[in-house]
């Protein structure tokens, strides 16, 4: 029988806590995903809400939820979220934090990385994210 993963999420004296992330995630034991960089296309790969970043990012985590239950898993698992935006300005921080908080477990706040590119793999998309979770 496999035992249940020990999870860790830290936010250590000395590093900023904006409380809606960790600055660090342990894992010990259980099994590791990775789920590639989701963005806003629906079960038949069109664009959903073209240029949109609220619209974009309500898809993307809804595509991050189909991939966690596929493996096993739900955002309660996450240990690490990357996302990417185009054209990335301070105020779009806002819009996708609203969004992300209404998948991602306050009690199990993922380490995280928000990183502004010039561009995706298509014109319409303004967000990509890519996770990694661990089961036990």
């Amino acid at each position: 029988m496999a035992t249940a993963p020990q999870l860790q999420y830290l936010n250590p004296p000395g590093l900023a806590n904006f409380g809606t992330f960790s600055q660090v995630a342990t894992v010990q034991g259980g099994k590791t995903i990775h789920i590639s960089g989701q963005v806003a296309w629906n079960a038949q790969g069109q664009v959903v809400a073209a240029g949109d970043l609220k619209g974009q990012t309500v898809q993307v985590f809804e595509n991050l939820k189909v991939a966690l239950a596929a493996a096993g898993a739900t955002f309660s698992d996450l240990v690490k979220i990357t996302t990417y935006v185009v054209d990335l300005k301070p105020e779009d921080r806002g819009i996708i934090s609203e969004i992300r908080g209404r998948y991602v477990d306050p009690a199990r706040k993922p380490a995280s990385t928000m990183i502004g590119v010039d561009a995706l793999v298509m014109p319409e998309l303004r967000i990509e994210v890519e996770a990694i979770a661990v089961v036990g």
